[in-house]
């Protein structure tokens, strides 16, 4: 049976590359109708931060990517780690290391003078410890020191790696937690993963598990290492130039459906080339092999682009209730100015702003606006038409915009200058909802105001 995890760390804010990362783990569980769980590996108890779990949880169930098997927490799993290590060490595939920080400092300030790959140098290989206890010793793993160790990833095809290259790993510390190396390996073969799925950053760590793996006779599973996000200049995705916390996407008003969606175009592609698609879809033509190895650019104006057009595919009912979600209005209100705004909502918190001259003052400067005429005559074209919009009787955009266009006609301006030129009157900008759809939720008597003071 097919069987995937995602396992994110509790040490901040859930990041985007997690979500990533449990889409493809989720898709392909169950488009083999697999199993997906969830895993936290809180195993760093140096960068452990409380609350981060909790952030994970709530995120990965906001996306709607529900796990079968889990939460489980490595914290809770230490002995079968610590059984692991010493079986490793009792067949010779491990060994006790005393090597102080500092001794270990100075030999990555050595290594570094002479611009060598930072690698333990063997010390403790050669002379064990004779006591070693807990507490003043780790356990590192016994890399052979001649031939290669090779596996095969489903995206990128066999990996051969020289086992010279390949360090000496810690892989039990000396407070008897486990490093990511050996509870990765436990993990994923107790728990009966079939596919590991995780990001290109590990595929240099890999050679380290397919031994462990190798020594405690462990059957491999299928390894594939998604490309990473990229920034538009090839960098790795980072918070310097890009947001990374999911928790931002969702208080900016991006829907789950659109970041999924947008994540399944990471690396990947919808056979017939489209580019909106539900997750759903996305599970049902999901080919694994289908991946592109090469970094995909995370272009944040794009996933905005993509957010829109979920946004404006949304039932009215269920776009309202979003929205109200994000707004300080009314629902009344935000079903009154929906129409207006949402063609050119790119993100549910934008509501508010996009709305806000319609309930704030507004400071118009006509002289931003249609240059060519003098603002003294754009102030009084403007206060024409407020006198002829105060003798509509039915207050409707049809009526609204037969006075104004019978005005037009008799003082000559072009569309353009003249709607222009009420739109600054009106709302103090010169791009805004649909003219005269916007007169008539703003009200007759606070458009006419507007108007006579522009």
């Amino acid at each position: 049976m097919v069987k995937t995890r995602v396992a994110p760390s509790p040490t901040g804010d859930p990041h985007i590359g997690t979500a990533y990362t449990a889409l493809f783990n989720y898709a392909f569980a169950k488009k083999s109708n697999g199993k997906f769980v969830l895993r936290i590996e809180d195993t760093d108890r140096t960068r452990f931060i409380k609350d981060s779990e909790a952030k994970i949880i709530d995120s990965l169930k906001w996306l709607g990517l529900f796990w079968d098997e889990g939460p489980i927490k490595q914290s809770g799993r230490l002995k079968l780690y610590k059984k692991a290590a010493q079986n490793l060490i009792d067949n010779g595939q491990a060994y006790y290391c005393d090597c102080s920080p500092q001794r270990l400092e100075r030999l990555r300030s050595e290594q570094q003078e002479k611009k060598q790959a930072p690698r333990y140098d063997g010390k403790c290989r050669r002379n064990p410890p004779k006591n070693p206890k807990e507490g003043s010793v780790v356990v590192r793993l016994k890399v052979p020191e001649e031939g290669e160790t090779s596996f095969e990833d489903l995206v990128r095809g066999k990996i051969t790696f020289r086992n010279k290259d390949v360090d000496d790993a810690v892989i039990l510390k000396s407070d008897g937690w486990p490093t990511y190396h050996l509870a990765v390996v436990v993990d994923d073969s107790d728990m009966k993963i079939s596919h590991v799925i995780r990001a290109e950053e590990w595929l240099s760590s890999t050679p380290k598990h397919v031994l462990i793996y190798e020594a405690l006779a462990l059957p491999l599973p299928v390894f594939v290492h998604l490309p990473l996000l990229r920034n538009k200049d090839r960098s790795k995705i980072s918070k310097r130039k890009n947001p990374v916390s999911l928790l931002w996407y969702k208080e900016q008003g991006f829907l789950p459906e659109a970041l999924l969606n947008y994540l399944g175009l990471m690396g990947w592609s919808m056979p017939d080339g489209r580019e909106v698609f539900s997750l759903q879809e996305f599970i049902k033509k999901f080919d694994i092999k289908r991946i592109d190895p090469s970094g995909p650019i995370f272009d944040v104006e794009k996933l905005e682009w993509l957010n829109g057009e979920w946004i404006r595919s949304l039932p009215k009912k269920d776009l309202e209730n979003r929205v109200k979600k994000y707004s300080k209005r009314d629902l009344s209100d935000i079903r009154k100015l929906l129409p207006l705004v949402y063609e050119r909502m790119r993100k549910l918190a934008e509501f508010d702003f996009l709305t806000e001259f319609i309930f704030s003052e507004v400071k118009p400067n006509l002289s931003e606006v249609v240059k060519k005429y003098d603002e003294s005559l754009k102030k009084e074209i403007v206060k024409k038409m407020s006198t002829k919009l105060e003798k509509i009787s039915s207050w409707t955009s049809g009526e609204i915009e037969k006075a104004v266009e019978s005005e037009r006609e008799k003082i000559g301006w072009s569309k353009g200058d003249l709607y222009m030129t009420l739109r600054m009157a009106i709302s103090g900008s010169s791009a805004t909802p649909p003219l005269f759809q916007t007169m008539e939720v703003i009200g007759k008597e606070k458009t006419i105001a507007r108007l006579k003071s522009p």
